[in-house]
């Protein structure tokens, strides 16, 4: 059998495990919102029409942040349509739908405060800019006394919303972005708006826009001309990165994750070159505000031609592959913790999404809702810098790549250790062997395992539950933690101190 080692030292760690890694994100773009969140009428719907099926499986994920409103949509947004008794309904350009905007802002923070998370608003700087930016600050976050702070009282929401952290735009570099601008026409206009807000309130956290995907033509030379207009303003920029497996390149799709560990890596050395140039202490940290898996050639070969209210638009229907392929990007972000200080996968339901819905019917989990869900209840204290020893193969987009990946997290409170690993091989097992001695002594306490004989297999309303996490067999032999990875599979395991140490 083939094997593979991971080594680890309770010393060596990267960076504390940020809560902020486990963020998703919520769109007005098909039916994340209306029939996802939020229905109305729905048998599970509380008084503000929030499904509460939806609201539970997102605590179940342990959900900390939530993007919103967009996204390409957020680029023709008019904030002020979706607060107060009047709602206009508007022609969105991006998704090219109808939207009602019977829920808005003050809905959406309701919603986020149920759900136990944090707030993320996107500003439109495509067709807005620093006026409507401080507009919506105002409405938001203004304690009271002020013409937008009490229209905010009035719709009754008393207490302001306290939204720390503000995303200057959405993906300004893409030619599909209505108000799409070069990299010195954003750079100059984030720079105005992030000094702004932060006159209205100096303590905000602001993502300035970076690359759509490395893809781009532009990329490393937009991060570096916008950095350099903004860089003292600013605390965070994006990332964006959607995988498939383009021309039934599998064994690439499974490596996914190495190629988002490429483009942190370049983003951050990017980054640090621009503070370098500027002579500056500060250090940029990255927000990767949408990744997840889209088959994206899918859309692009059946757009929507019709205007409608919430249309079927991106549900794709996840399976084994794709949450393997989810698990190991989630332990891409858990070890560049030290730079990714935010994530969220896009998007929430429906849309390309961990958790699915029916209008008037249920809710499930899709395949790629286990890997979120138990890596965010799993992962606590600290990331440890990880040394993967494995067998490789060659891959079309990537080269040679590990057949194994994995990352470890310590909590040094209780001296918990959570391994997460998947085997890549679409074929064979490999035996992972983790040596324990530099762990403090552990033992295993819970050990799962999602993979199936058919990785293709799926969850749908009729069997949601027909591919779930699966207990493990592990063993501590001569030392070392030894478990067998089965083809396409992702691991979470969970050694506890030992009760003789």
């Amino acid at each position: 059998m083939l094997t593979a080692t991971l080594a680890l030292h309770a010393d060596d760690v990267v960076a504390p495990v940020r809560r902020r890694l486990f963020g998703s994100f919520v769109e007005h773009l098909g039916r994340c919102v209306y029939t996802g969140i939020h229905e109305p009428g729905h048998p599970t719907a509380d008084e503000d029409g929030f499904r509460g099926d939806v609201l539970a499986l997102t605590r179940e994920m342990g959900v900390s942040v939530v993007r919103y409103p967009g996204g390409n949509f957020v680029s023709g947004y008019r904030w002020e349509d979706g607060v107060g008794p009047d709602r206009p309904v508007r022609r969105d350009l991006a998704w090219r739908s109808i939207e009602t905007n019977e829920v808005g802002l003050d809905e959406f923070v309701r919603w986020a405060r149920k759900a136990g998370a944090e707030v993320m608003y996107a500003v439109n700087l495509g067709t807005r800019g620093v006026l409507e930016a401080l507009d919506v600050h105002e409405y938001a976050n203004h304690e009271g006394g002020t013409h937008l702070s009490e229209l905010r009282r009035a719709n009754g929401s008393d207490a302001p919303h306290g939204i720390r952290l503000w995303c200057l735009g959405n993906e300004m570099d893409g030619p599909w972005q209505t108000g799409h601008k070069t990299a010195h026409e954003y750079g100059r206009l984030a720079a105005e708006t992030a000094r702004a807000l932060r006159q209205a309130e100096p303590g905000l956290e602001l993502v300035v826009c970076g690359s759509s995907s490395h893809a781009m033509p532009t990329f490393g030379a937009w991060e570096d001309t916008v950095l350099e207009l903004c860089y003292d303003q600013v605390d965070h920029i994006s990332l964006h990165a959607y995988y498939e497996p383009l021309d039934g390149d599998v064994d690439s799709f499974l490596a996914s994750a190495v190629d988002m560990d490429r483009f942190i890596e370049q983003v951050v050395a990017t980054a640090d070159a621009v503070g370098a140039r500027l002579k500056s202490d500060k250090r940029i940290t990255l927000s990767f505000d949408e990744w997840n898996v889209w088959y994206l050639s899918r859309y692009q070969a059946d757009p929507p031609t019709e205007w409608r209210v919430a249309p079927r638009l991106i549900e794709d229907r996840y399976d084994v592959t794709d949450a393997v392929v989810v698990g190991n990007l989630l332990m891409s972000l858990l070890r560049h913790g030290d730079r990714v200080a935010v994530a969220c996968q896009a998007q929430l339901v429906n849309v390309i999404a961990p958790i699915r819905s029916e209008p008037g019917g249920p809710a499930w989990r899709q395949t790629t809702f286990h890997p979120f869900a138990l890596t965010s209840r799993l992962a606590r204290g600290d990331v440890l810098r990880g040394h993967v020893a494995a067998p490789t193969h060659a891959t079309g987009r990537h080269g040679e790549v590990p057949l194994v990946d994995a990352v470890a997290t310590r909590d040094p409170g209780s001296g918990e250790v959570v391994v997460f690993a998947v085997n890549r091989h679409r074929g064979e097992p490999v035996e992972l062997r983790v040596p324990l001695a530099g762990l403090g002594g552990v033992e295993p306490v819970e050990a799962w395992s999602l993979h199936d004989a058919d990785p293709t297999a799926t969850n749908t309303e009729r069997e949601p539950d027909r591919v779930v996490p699966r207990p493990l067999e592990v063993e501590v032999v001569d030392g070392a933690l030894r478990v067998v990875l089965p083809p396409v599979s992702w691991q979470a395991i969970r050694l506890g101190a030992r009760s003789d140490r």
